[in-house]
């Protein structure tokens, strides 16, 4: 009999690597967002990149951070590179790993995506400052 959509333990395994990573309010936040729609999507990246790649024993979840933050920088994805430069408060990969990894994009990706990627970590950092100042 297959297995119900989320209640795999690839999916439990995932659901946990991604609260750890981006925080129970990231995850929350797209849990209650999800519709019949996408809820499939929400599924298989929970499987696949948390359950599968982030859970695997050859990187720690710092070094899987900088690998990501660097591709989506290269990728030019912006959203994302937001995201997991705040998740770097739980992955133990600090400002001068976000640093080099966007120096190295600039030099195999191109200078204009390292540099977006550069204002977009300054712009992260700004907030998660202020809020930490706010407390």
């Amino acid at each position: 009999m297959d297995e119900v959509p989320g209640n795999t333990a690839r999916y439990r395994t995932g659901l946990a690597v991604r609260r750890s990573v981006l925080g129970d309010r990231h995850v929350d936040r797209a849990e209650v967002a999800a519709t019949d729609f996408d809820r499939p999507f929400q599924e298989l990246i929970t499987e696949a990149a948390w359950g599968t790649v982030w859970a695997r024993p050859g990187f720690t979840r710092r070094e899987r951070s900088i690998v990501t933050l660097a591709l989506l920088a290269a990728l030019g994805h912006d959203e994302e590179v937001a995201m997991h430069v705040r998740a770097t408060a739980n992955t133990g990969a600090t400002r001068d790993d976000i640093c080099e990894a966007f120096l190295h994009v600039a030099i195999y990706a191109g200078v204009p995506a390292a540099n977006r990627a550069f204002k977009i970590a300054k712009d992260v950092f700004s907030e998660m400052d202020g809020a930490n100042n706010a407390r």
